[in-house]
């Protein structure tokens, strides 16, 4: 028996210059390191035969399964601001697509394997540091409910990758709902091939808002879907302190979903203009700065489906910004909500806004830990505020706001348990901090040790729960163990 991909392949069958045909390079001598068993049922595919040296093979590379039309997709994008005309996938492959149990249509591609026509130079190959980096975030934030691309599968390749340093070579299985990006869009506009955008934009309705077809204008009907997704994504990237690093408009998926996780991290100490990304010298993707490039990118995406709309440039143009002025708002409205919640309020009232707002300037102020704030936060909804007081440098700041806080929920009829409960339900115990996952790529690279990385994955599936025996995972770094940058995995 054989291992099977169920592939039903719709992006290939679409017209030449939309990808070019490449097949994975080979490699040496794949293992598999992790192989993401609940996922691969999801997708309709036998677990225990991905387990096996056939499937190893498969997941590296190495070997194309039957009914595979293997791709590298042409794309462009803004990369901090600048325009590159072509991109395209460097270093990865489509294999094709699945239906999944949900009938939802799945990407089945690999990351690092190997080089493509857009590699530009490079070697199309990934480190395995970043390789476990993805694995371990985007799963993360899969369990956090927000949507993201998913890990399949992490596989060692048998061979280093040239970077500073010689590295282990590896390949990430990736599933995305599609990686249909701004840019992908952007190639087309950039050579005024408006046959072409019609055409994916046709291809992004069926799969993914299919809804719209009907719509009496599908194509600003499309753009305002991708703005409403757009807008709930980032807003739930806030609410867990997530900082993407590099949100060029090449890395902003149009099905809505959170797509590459390269230079990514969690804030520790709350601060609205934390960066992270080495390559992201002037901060134009900090943390509080990640709604407003939503809607810069977002405009690119309008820029590109100006001739769908309207002959008439300035009629097209008008109707694109009453489309984008949505966003502002969609963007607020779920951030506050999202807020209401994590601070326990059921209910909305005068004040609720500028009251939470001092407390995120309290921490600011005080370098309080965003993640742990707001869980024990949830505790001293029930209890003593012990815990919350310690997060700040000058506890008294956390007391005067709680004096408010607990004035303000005693309006409400939800008693104690019943709001830690709540608070608990959006506010995780354990997120990806830094230091844990720096430390989980140092004992894979350095000494091919994968115990805890898969330690690391167990607790991060279950973010919410408080799990006594794994709560050092919670604990912030000590001050020698911060991790002050990150790097892309290219």
């Amino acid at each position: 028996m054989t291992v099977h991909f169920p592939f039903q392949n719709s992006y290939s069958a679409l017209p030449d210059s939309f990808f070019a045909r490449v097949a994975p390079t080979p490699v040496t001598a794949p293992r598999l390191i992790k192989l993401n068993r609940p996922l691969a049922v999801q997708l309709g595919l036998d677990p225990d035969m991905l387990d096996t040296p056939e499937g190893a093979a498969i997941l590296a590379g190495k070997t194309v399964p039957d009914g595979a039309d293997p791709i590298a997709m042409a794309y462009a994008g803004h990369q901090f601001g600048h325009f590159v005309p072509q991109l395209g996938d460097g270093r990865a492959i489509l294999l094709g697509e699945v239906i999944d149990r949900e009938g939802v249509r799945r990407d089945i591609q690999l990351k690092g394997s190997g080089p493509t026509p857009f590699s530009r130079r490079g070697d199309g190959r990934a480190a395995l540091g970043p390789v476990l980096r993805e694995y371990i975030v985007s799963e993360a934030m899969f369990a956090l409910g927000i949507p993201t691309t998913r890990s399949l599968a992490a596989v060692v390749t048998g061979e280093h990758v040239i970077r500073e340093t010689a590295l282990p070579g590896a390949v990430l299985t990736r599933v995305a709902s599609s990686h249909i990006r701004v840019g992908t869009f952007q190639f087309f506009a950039a050579r005024r091939d408006t046959d072409a955008i019609r055409a994916l934009a046709d291809h992004v309705i069926v799969r993914h808002y299919p809804q719209l077809r009907e719509a009496e204008r599908p194509y600003h009907a499309l753009l305002a879907g991708v703005v409403a997704r757009q807008a709930e994504l980032v807003a739930r990237w806030l609410l867990v302190g997530f900082i993407h690093g590099v949100m060029n408009t090449d890395n902003s998926s149009i099905s809505g979903e959170t797509i590459d996780y390269g230079p990514c991290a969690f804030m520790d100490a709350y601060n609205p203009a934390q960066v992270f990304s080495s390559i992201d010298e002037m901060g134009r993707y900090a943390y509080a700065n990640q709604p407003r490039i939503a809607l810069w990118n977002l405009t690119r995406l309008a820029e590109c489906l100006l001739p769908l709309f309207s002959d008439d440039q300035e009629k097209a143009v008008a109707e694109a910004q009453d489309i984008l002025g949505a966003f502002s708002d969609q963007f607020s409205a779920a951030y506050q909500a999202g807020l209401r919640k994590k601070v326990g309020l059921f209910t909305e009232r005068d004040g609720d806004e500028a009251l939470i707002q001092d407390l995120l300037d309290a921490m600011a102020k005080n370098q309080a830990d965003f993640t742990l704030t707001f869980r024990k936060l949830g505790d001293a909804a029930a209890d003593d505020a012990a815990d919350v007081r310690a997060q700040f440098m000058e506890p008294a700041a956390f007391d005067e706001w709680a004096g408010r806080w607990r004035a303000r929920i005693a309006l409400e009829q939800q008693g104690a348990a019943e709001r830690q409960a709540a608070m608990h339900a959006v506010n995780p115990m354990f997120i990806p901090r830094n230091h844990r996952v720096e430390a989980v790529i140092q004992a894979a690279v350095h000494d091919d040790d994968y115990a805890p990385f898969e330690e690391l994955v167990k607790v991060l599936a279950n973010p919410f729960e408080d799990q006594p025996e794994y709560a050092a995972y919670a604990d912030p770094p000590l001050p020698d163990q911060r991790v002050l940058r990150t790097f892309c995995g290219t």
